[in-house]
């Protein structure tokens, strides 16, 4: 099998304890590679090295100018390679590789954009009401920040951590999900290609209670920005901030897919479909909350469940299956056990509710696309995230019903609204409490367009020019231009 060492001050370097572990293809349910299995030694080592490259050196000492065309070198080598970084991707987490290829050709726009922006960071000059006094602000990286992405959209959310840091000055050590941690070694080696000064870049591997506590709670990293689950979220937030760590979290998400009776009909159908069963609903941005409204429930489900019939199940590589594999046996057992739990809380199993033992599907961890209808909005199907290919059917009756079933959740990541009328939809946007809010649309994004989650969905922004400065602090300069000495005992 082929093996990882950790990447550490612009070198492939064993573990402290040199110890491996295996990372497994979920459609074979084999294992494919070793990866360095890091501890907080190895952590320290690549902080260190960060904070070194922070301090001093050439990434130190280049202009914003410079960062960005080291930015724009890195987007065009991960365009070079974005198959085969799209074919360790599938092999690592079983999403399909059109998903994952279309992504990766989609990645680099990220680092054109930020590498663009690094030197449009603008400080401001201050009128102030003192004489004889010139006050102007500033924009200066953090210093060494942990990033900690989870395993579903391994590159694409690395990415969206990294292009700003990197734009902002910052240097990063990277702490990948232990089940997919191929394609960030890989993405390492690119940065280096790319003329990016050792240690700005380090990538240390391993289980979150060995490396990514460790990367959390040394004193060198001054902020950790973390994609997954809101416990797990929690437990960051409240270790960083023992430590007094600015943190940015993009957490889990229960998102309503709302859909009025003066929608265009198929093309909601097509939305709810690809808002819960794309990426086998292993994403934060799933409608898992299919909310109905009353007029179109029944003759809804029903084109719904033909559309979600007609889903092709198998090998994520090949370009007609449309539903993959669950990533990981946790997730998989996780998945089952909300089926079981939504049939004992009432729900009313219509479509799938079981592991797919189709021919196609091999060994591999699948589950069919299921639909549960008579749910209540107060249900654990619809108040937990499941993160699996399960939806939840909720009537409703008027618009300010579907408000409050929307809103009734902790989470707040996403929603999506289907409607005919702009003036609805504008009330939507503007009542749904959620980052983002799609009309007529679903799973959209941009590098342009900042993103995030209310309540417990998080905190902070990724993507859009407000994105640079979640890695920026502001320092305040007085100059002193001609104002008399004053009494020293007394503010000036």
């Amino acid at each position: 099998m082929q093996r990882y060492p950790l990447y550490i001050d612009g070198a492939q370097v064993p573990s402290a304890s040199e110890r491996w572990f295996e990372t497994e293809n979920p459609f074979t349910c084999q294992p494919w590679a070793e990866v360095a299995r890091g501890d907080s030694d190895d952590v320290d080592r690549a902080a260190r090295a960060a904070h070194r490259a922070f301090s001093e050196g050439a990434w130190a000492g280049m202009s914003a100018s410079q960062r960005g065309q080291l930015l724009h070198r890195l987007g065009d080598l991960v365009a070079r390679d974005a198959r085969r970084l799209a074919e360790i991707e599938v092999r690592d987490n079983g999403k399909l590789f059109a998903e994952m290829f279309g992504q990766l050709n989609y990645i680099p726009q990220w680092f054109y954009y930020f590498g663009g922006l690094a030197d449009k960071v603008q400080g401001a000059v201050i009128p102030l009401d003192k004489k004889g006094y010139f006050n102007f602000t500033r924009h200066e990286p953090l210093g060494v920040v942990g990033i900690i992405t989870p395993w579903n959209s391994p590159l694409l959310l690395l990415s969206w951590k990294l292009a700003p840091a990197l734009a902002a000055g910052c240097t990063v050590v990277i702490k990948p999900s232990e089940f997919t941690s191929a394609s960030t070694l890989e993405f390492a080696r690119l940065a280096e290609e790319a003329g990016i000064p050792a240690g700005v870049i380090n990538v240390v591997t391993g289980f979150g209670a060995e490396v990514g506590a460790a990367l959390v709670e040394h004193p060198l990293v001054r902020k950790i920005t973390f994609t997954g689950s809101d416990s797990t979220g929690r437990a960051i937030g409240a270790a960083a901030a023992r430590h007094l760590k600015h943190v940015s979290l993009e957490l889990g998400g229960k998102s309503p897919n709302i859909v009025f009776a003066d929608a265009n009909i198929d093309d909601a159908v097509n939305g709810a479909v690809s808002g819960i069963f794309a990426a086998t609903g292993q994403t934060c941005i799933a409608g898992s909350r299919l909310l109905l409204q009353e007029d179109i429930h029944d003759a809804f489900v029903d084109k719904l469940l033909a559309l979600a019939g007609t889903a092709n199940m198998g090998d994520p590589m090949l370009g007609t299956t449309q539903v993959g594999p669950v990533t990981t046996p946790q997730q998989f057992d996780k998945i089952l056990g909300y089926i079981d739990i939504a049939t004992k809380e009432g729900a009313t199993l219509r479509s799938g509710g079981k592991r797919a033992t189709r021919p196609e599907c091999g060994t591999g961890r699948f589950v069919e696309p299921t639909v549960f209808v008579d749910v209540d909005n107060r249900m654990r199907i619809a108040q937990e995230e499941v993160f699996g290919p399960v939806l939840s059917v909720i009537r409703f009756k008027d618009e300010a019903d579907a408000i409050a079933i929307a809103n009734d959740s902790r989470f707040g990541l996403g929603a999506g609204v289907w409607t005919g009328d702009i003036a609805r939809a504008m009330r939507m946007s503007e009542r749904i409490q959620a980052g983002t809010v799609w009309v007529n649309t679903y799973r959209a994004v941009s590098y342009m367009s900042p993103f995030g989650g209310y309540k417990d969905s998080g905190l902070g922004r990724e993507n859009g020019a407000e994105a640079i400065l979640q890695y920026l602090q502001t320092k305040s300069v007085w100059i002193n231009s001609g104002a008399p000495s004053a009494n020293p005992f007394v503010m000036r």
